[in-house]
C-alpha cells in the first residue's frame, strides 16, 4: 500500500448547508473551522480513509440572530457539542473522478451513517508556495431530525418554518503532509 497523508487546508476549505425556509426559499450557510486529514492509498483508492471535524461555533448564515439560535440547544448546542465530525468507513470508486464515501456523521451528540458523493480527487500539483495540493467536492442530503435537530414553527398558512431536508456540501483543499 502506497499511502500518503493529506491535511485539510482550513483556510481554503468550507462546509456549506442549504435548507428550505418557510417552504418558499433556501437559506444557505457555511462553517469556516474545517480540519482533518485524508490517508490516501494511491494504488487502491478504496483503501483510503478521511476524517473531518467542523467547529460548529463557526456557523455563518449571514444573520447574527439566526446564527446564535443555530448555536443554541435548539440546533447544534455548541456548548455541549462543539464539533461536527465525519469519519469514513468505506470508499467506493463509482466512476473516473467520482467516489462514494460512506461514513459516520456525528452532530448534536448523535452519530448516523451517511454517504457522500465525491467529485475529484483532483491531480496533485505544486502551488506557488511549493506545497503539493489537490482538492475535492463532496455532497449529501440528510434529514436534520435524525440528529434531533427538531426545532420548528408551524406556519399559519400551513407548512413549517424550517425544512427537514438539509443539503450538505464540502469544498476541500488538501496539502500533502511533509
Amino acid at each position: 500500500m502506497s499511502q500518503t497523508t493529506w491535511n485539510i487546508d482550513t483556510s481554503h476549505t468550507t462546509a456549506q448547508f442549504s435548507v428550505r425556509h418557510m417552504m418558499v426559499s433556501n437559506v444557505r450557510g457555511h462553517f469556516q473551522g474545517v480540519t482533518g486529514s485524508l490517508a490516501l492509498d494511491e494504488s487502491d483508492i478504496e483503501n483510503s480513509k478521511i476524517d473531518v471535524a467542523i467547529d460548529a461555533s463557526t456557523v455563518d448564515s449571514r444573520d447574527a440572530k439566526r446564527d446564535e439560535h443555530l448555536k443554541s440547544a435548539d440546533f447544534f448546542d455548541v456548548t455541549n457539542n462543539p464539533k461536527i465530525t465525519f469519519s469514513s468507513t468505506k470508499v467506493t470508486k463509482k466512476s473516473e473522478g467520482h467516489l462514494l464515501v460512506e461514513g459516520a456523521l456525528t452532530m448534536h451528540g448523535i452519530t448516523k451513517p451517511v454517504t457522500l458523493e465525491v467529485e475529484g480527487l483532483t491531480p496533485a500539483f505544486k502551488n506557488p508556495w511549493g506545497q503539493t495540493v489537490r482538492g475535492a467536492h463532496a455532497q449529501t442530503k440528510v434529514n436534520r431530525k435524525d440528529w434531533n435537530l427538531n426545532w420548528n414553527v408551524a406556519l399559519e398558512a400551513g407548512g413549517i418554518l424550517v425544512g427537514d431536508e438539509v443539503k450538505l456540501e464540502l469544498d476541500v483543499e488538501l496539502q500533502l503532509k511533509s
